[in-house]
């Protein structure tokens, strides 16, 4: 019941991966995000968007499935829709809309990035459950204070407005603000949590500078509590990673991850060198979730040992 329970919920940030070195987190997910945004072949990105999905339900359980769904399948359909509509570029005309060419290739253009552009978010919703904001400070505390202190209030500034949302949203039902059924009250209503929300988070930002200002945050010299240290198996997974990550690099540069659309769809040959570069590709898509899956099989073991 306990492990149905935690598949449900996601494992969060628990996992075997986040327990590695934080340049290690950050540097899987550089190469990863920076591969698939340099990609627009359809096979390449099916294969990202399919690992990220899997891997952020592993995550954030049945959330990260609704979250993907709410991106994914409107993001493709308007994408391709407005670029098919907008754009009249490509040979195989479908149909005239007053007199303006409805093309296949600019359909299908606008779905493939559209396949990008929700692997990337996916990709940036397990980001943001791996890379917390301690190892944010970590990586980029003492190099550029201002940047690893910006960086971790913004990945951390949607969750938590939400939060606030819900706790605002709760406290104006509470006093039977919510009672009023006509559409332009409850727009009032809505407009009127929304200011406190901007209000609020506001002045918590104004106290967290404050509050890292006196604690003489960024100074020369200060240095800070942490448990971080780079092991002998951080540096086996990172060799790993660097290995297989620059060969997606260097086939992303070659244009081994992406095909051409335009006057006509080409597809590229299949040669030795796009096989090698999908086959590491994905295994360093998949790197992490096998880390993650061995390793929560490994603690169910243990508990029931114990």
């Amino acid at each position: 019941m306990e492990t149905e329970k935690r598949w449900k919920q996601g494992i969060g940030e628990d996992t075997s991966f986040s327990a590695y070195h934080p340049a290690v987190n950050f540097i899987f997910f550089a190469l990863t995000i920076g591969i698939t945004m340099c990609s627009m072949d359809p096979v390449f990105l099916g294969i990202t968007l399919t690992v990220s999905w899997a891997w952020s339900i592993l995550l954030s359980g049945k959330k990260a499935l609704k979250f993907n769904l709410l991106v994914t399948v409107p993001l493709v359909i308007v994408m391709a829709v407005v670029n098919g509509l907008f754009t009249h570029n490509g040979a195989t005309v479908l149909f005239y809309l007053n007199d303006s060419r409805i093309t296949m290739e600019a359909f299908v253009y606008g779905a493939v990035s559209a396949l990008m552009i929700s692997s990337v978010i996916v990709w940036f919703s397990c980001f943001n459950v791996v890379m917390t904001s301690d190892k944010f400070i970590y990586l980029f505390g003492k190099a550029a204070p201002v940047l690893g202190l910006t960086l971790s209030m913004i990945f951390r500034f949607i969750p938590l407005l939400k939060s606030r949302f819900a706790e605002i949203s709760m406290g104006q039902r509470c006093m039977g603000r919510h009672e009023e059924k006509k559409f332009f009250a409850k727009v009032r209503q809505v407009v009127k949590e929304v200011s406190i929300l901007i209000s609020w988070s506001l002045e918590a930002s104004i106290e967290t500078a404050d509050s890292m200002e006196a604690r003489g945050y960024g100074l020369h010299g200060r240095t800070s509590f942490h448990l971080f240290r780079f092991t002998r198996r951080d540096g086996i997974l990172l060799l790993w990673i660097l290995a297989i990550g620059l060969v997606g690099v260097i086939g992303a540069i070659m244009g081994a991850t992406s095909i051409y659309y335009y006057p006509k769809i080409r597809l590229q040959q299949w040669d030795l060198m796009r096989i090698g570069v999908l086959a590491c590709y994905i295994l360093l898509l998949i790197t992490p979730m096998i880390l993650d899956v061995l390793g929560e099989k490994k603690w169910q073991r243990y508990k029931l040992e114990i």
